[in-house]
C-alpha cells in the first residue's frame, strides 16, 4: 500500500496566485530564450552579431535573476497550494525538484556574473547600468566559471525537462489538477 501525502489547506484556494503563475511562465520563457541564445551565440563567428547575442544573454540572466529573488520572496510571502494527494515518493520528488530548480536558476546567473567579471567584461544592463563586480579579474578563476556556468546550464535543462515530464504525467496520466493550477488563465 502506498502511502499518500496531503498537506492541510492554509488557505482556501487551490490554484496559485495570478502573481506566481505570471513569474512561473515569465521566468520559464526567459530559461528558454536563454538556453537558445547561449548555445547559439557560442557557434557564431566572432562579430558584431554574436558580441550582441552576448550581451542579450547577460541582460536575459540578470532579469532572470531578479524575478527568481522576486519569486522567491512571493513564495515566502504566500505559500503554495497544497500537495495533491500523491505518493510519497512523488512528494519529496516534488519538492526536491524545487528546490533544485530554485538552486539553478540562482545559481547560473551568479556563475555567469561572476565569468564575466572575471573575464573582464562588465555588465551594462540593457546597455544603462553598469553592475558592480562580484568578483576581480582572473583568467583562472574566468575559465573556471565558465565551466560552472555551462554545467548548470546543462543541470537546468535536465531539471526543466523532469518538471514538464511530471507535469505532463500529472495532466495526462494521473489526470488531476496539477498543472491547471498554475495555468489560471483557464477556467476553474
Amino acid at each position: 500500500m502506498q502511502t499518500t501525502v496531503q498537506r492541510p489547506r492554509k488557505r482556501g484556494n487551490s490554484h496559485y496566485t495570478r502573481t506566481a503563475v505570471a513569474l512561473h511562465w515569465t521566468i520559464g520563457g526567459l530559461i528558454v530564450c536563454a538556453f537558445g541564445m547561449g548555445w547559439v551565440m557560442t557557434e557564431l563567428a566572432v562579430s558584431p552579431l554574436r558580441l550582441r547575442m552576448y550581451n542579450w544573454h547577460k541582460w536575459l540572466g540578470i532579469s532572470i535573476l531578479a524575478l527568481v529573488i522576486v519569486r522567491c520572496v512571493w513564495r515566502i510571502t504566500h505559500p503554495a497550494p497544497p500537495l495533491l494527494p500523491m505518493p510519497r515518493w512523488q512528494a519529496l520528488s516534488a519538492r526536491g525538484l524545487h528546490v533544485v530548480l530554485y538552486l539553478l536558476m540562482l545559481g547560473i546567473p551568479g556563475a555567469g556574473w561572476a565569468y564575466s567579471n572575471a573575464a573582464g567584461f562588465p555588465i551594462v544592463y540593457l546597455g544603462l547600468w553598469r553592475l558592480p563586480d562580484i568578483v576581480s579579474r582572473n583568467k583562472l578563476l574566468a575559465a573556471e566559471l565558465l565551466e560552472l556556468h555551462k554545467v548548470l546550464g546543462w543541470l537546468l535543462l535536465a531539471a526543466v525537462f523532469a518538471h514538464v515530464l511530471a507535469a505532463l504525467k500529472h495532466h495526462f496520466v494521473d489526470r488531476d489538477a496539477t498543472l491547471a493550477r498554475m495555468m489560471q488563465w483557464r477556467a476553474r
